[in-house]
């Protein structure tokens, strides 16, 4: 079953006199590029969570974030102004005003909202808290997370399947017309070579009659695309083949639509025929259109 790359997932959870809230979503990206936004006072929860979602996904751009409160009254959340991030805060705000004003430049003044919400100014009061009750809580609570952003990516690769799948059946429908096409295009051929080579032999005294024959012969085996429609339909099986695997199969597409394209290039480049050619252009195009697909496959 395929696999979309694009996926998201939210989720709320309360344990250890805490209430939090997930956030999880992706798009496609070459590898797996993970962005973890987590409280950084829950000791070892980011290895931890970076090791499970590693586990669970390999491709993609995911950021995943967590936000972690107490239960009941806001007054007693415990949350301090760290001084001595505060402080290199307002000394770096103040550093950027002054090179500001030396540049001319006018700027916005911050708030202190805006000062609050650079990350490490608030911290919680109770540093010295256990905090693995908490970090179990939430790793208990990630299997359910992942499973629901696994699902949507799911729902997204079956959607997307099907769109490939048409995709294949028109690439094979065009490659079979292509077929009919060069074998018309081949008696045509076959008869215009005789006639070039009886017309040189008639207008050409002292030619080599089997020389140029064989000559004819190299442009008549140059213009065969017998070949490229073989591997057409080989890159065909091999793509449906890949559509009914269960695992990641994002990379193996990518390397098979440049070899789709290829043989479309050499195709029309063979082509000499109008129809052929149109043909081959009309594969460019659908190849074109499912490799736009294929970037979101994991």
């Amino acid at each position: 079953m395929t696999i979309s790359m694009t996926g998201f997932a939210a989720r709320k959870g309360q344990g250890a006199g805490f209430v939090w809230a997930w956030d999880i979503r992706s798009v496609n990206g070459k590898g797996l590029d993970l962005r973890l936004r987590l409280p950084d006072w829950v000791d070892g929860l980011e290895l931890a969570v970076r090791t499970e979602v590693q586990k669970a996904l390999s491709r993609g751009n995911v950021s995943l974030s967590l936000k972690v409160s107490r239960e009941g009254n806001e007054a007693e959340t415990g949350l301090q102004v760290s001084v001595p991030v505060l402080t290199a805060v307002l000394a770096a705000l103040q550093q950027v005003e002054g090179a500001a004003m030396n540049a001319g430049v006018t700027l916005a003044q911050a708030t202190a909202a805006d000062v609050l919400a650079v990350r490490g100014v608030l911290e919680m009061a109770s540093v010295e808290e256990d905090t693995a009750p908490l970090r179990a809580a939430l790793l208990a609570d990630l299997p359910a997370l992942l499973a629901e952003f696994a699902a949507m990516r799911a729902s997204e690769g079956a959607a997307m399947q099907g769109v490939i799948a048409a995709q294949l059946d028109q690439i094979d429908a065009l490659t079979r017309a292509a077929k009919a096409e060069a074998e018309v295009r081949r008696d045509v051929a076959g008869a215009t070579l005789r006639e070039a080579l009886a017309r040189v032999l008639d207008h050409a005294e002292g030619a080599d009659e089997g020389r140029v024959a064989q000559e004819l012969a190299l442009i008549a085996v140059k213009q065969d695309v017998t070949e490229e429609l073989d591997r057409l339909n080989a890159h065909i099986a091999a793509a449906r083949a890949l559509l009914a695997e269960t695992g990641p199969v994002g990379r193996k597409f990518d390397f098979l639509m440049q070899e789709f394209m290829r043989e479309a290039n050499t195709l029309c480049s063979k082509a000499q025929s109008l129809a052929l050619t149109r043909i081959g252009l009309d594969l460019k195009t659908v190849i074109d259109q499912m490799r736009e697909q294929v970037q979101n496959v994991e």
